[in-house]
């Protein structure tokens, strides 16, 4: 009988969780579209625009690596709701920014406190939900990064259109505010973890985690995963544009229809990895995405239907994928360090997106009929890496319980 009475709560936890993660998520998507009113208001170049998205990710893979060290030292609900406040607090210093030095300190701020909330999410979802539920789970979970995409993103960018480039931030502070009094009464502590024991110094904290043979496995894993895909996202707007033929004014209907892909795939997939089994689920759907990653970086000049076809499914392939991963990184994390884990593998994706992007920037080139040259050596490289990370996958395992 508990069981039954535990599922409503468990659900609204997830919800929540959720929400956090639909307010990171739209901070750091809603910045690039903003880039033409930043420019013009700040009167920088592209390049300095191009910092505020460094910033962020740097700034979340440096504060991840920092927090790894004492994360586990604290009741994770009272860690999130610590850093989630301040990540709100962030916001609102964007929306009061006077000038660009100030907005990029900001943003900085922003990714650190954002990276490390977000491990502490998954690491609570772990902690939290029972194994034989952990897929769904995390498919409710990864479903806020496209419902970002689909809700978050347009309704930013409407604000900005009939206000101002700060209306978006106005808008995040008070759902941040929002979601974080929410998050007071429905998380709960989370404190099995301090009961198991820990290193109290650094250096041996760094020893311990990295001194697990499956905590290797996982970051290798996981960094390879994130990293064939950064090299082929960052790029998809652009070549859509000038190889395939969609006009900017269509884009949006295009990652619309994606957004929606993305997120129903997430849900399905989630109960699959819980019934089928994580591995198998993951080899399905990594498999999926590197044939997707090659159609969409070779695609020709095609028609506008052909083009939202392509999106969808190498977004709807790429977020299945994310659900049994996440999974299997969880769990293959030792209980007692999971916190710490979980907060050097953000970082280590935090690092490996940035990675990503600089070699797609070296590969990607540009012709003099403008369109982007090279973007099929990006695609096949990331579909190696894809392929590579289901021998990865099945290297990985549990520390909660077999995983199949």
């Amino acid at each position: 009988m508990d069981a039954p009475r535990k599922m409503p709560r468990e659900w609204l936890l997830l919800l929540v969780l959720s929400a956090i993660q639909f307010s990171q998520m739209v901070d750091f998507m809603v910045l690039m579209p903003l880039g033409t009113q930043l420019m013009r208001e700040f009167d920088i170049t592209p390049t300095q625009l191009g910092f505020f998205v460094s910033i962020h990710t740097l700034a979340a893979g440096f504060s991840g690596f920092l927090s790894a060290f004492v994360i586990d030292r604290f009741d994770r609900r009272t860690a999130v709701l610590a850093l989630y406040a301040c990540f709100a607090a962030t916001m609102a210093a964007c929306a009061l920014a006077p000038g660009y030095a100030t907005l990029l300190a900001a943003r900085a701020t922003s990714g650190a406190f954002s990276g490390v909330v977000a491990a502490n999410i998954f690491t609570i979802v772990a902690d939290v939900v029972p194994e034989g539920r952990r897929g769904r789970a995390f498919g409710v979970l990864m479903s806020s990064f496209s419902f970002a995409s689909i809700v978050g993103v347009p309704i930013a960018l409407v604000l900005a259109l009939h206000f101002t480039w700060r209306a978006p931030y106005v808008f995040l502070a008070a759902l941040c505010s929002s979601v974080l009094l929410a998050a007071w009464f429905v998380i709960p502590p989370v404190r099995a973890h301090l009961t198991l024991g820990g290193e109290r110094n650094a250096l041996a904290q760094w020893r311990v985690v990295f001194g697990v043979a499956n905590h290797l496995r996982i970051f290798a894993f996981s960094g390879l995963l994130v990293f064939s895909g950064f090299l082929v996202f960052p790029f998809i707007a652009p070549y859509l544009v000038a190889n395939v033929g969609v006009s900017e004014a269509d884009l949006p209907l295009v990652y619309l229809v994606a957004g929606i892909a993305a997120l129903l795939a997430a849900r399905f997939v989630g109960g699959w990895s819980d019934s089928i089994g994580r591995r198998p689920v993951f080899a399905a759907c990594a498999g999926a995405t590197a044939v997707t990653v090659l159609l969409m970086t070779s695609l020709p000049r095609s028609p506008l239907a052909v083009a939202m076809l392509a999106a969808m499914l190498i977004f709807a392939a790429s977020s299945a994928r994310m659900v049994p991963a996440m999974a299997l990184v969880t769990s293959g994390a030792e209980p007692r360090l999971r916190g710490s884990v979980m907060s050097f593998n953000a970082a280590i994706q935090q690092l490996a997106a940035g990675a990503a992007s600089f070699v797609a920037s070296l590969v990607v080139g540009r012709s003099a009929e403008g369109e982007l040259t090279g973007y099929w050596i990006i695609g096949m490289l990331s579909a190696a890496g894809t392929l590579a990370c289901i021998a990865l996958a099945r290297r990985v395992r549990s520390a909660d319980a077999a995983v199949r």
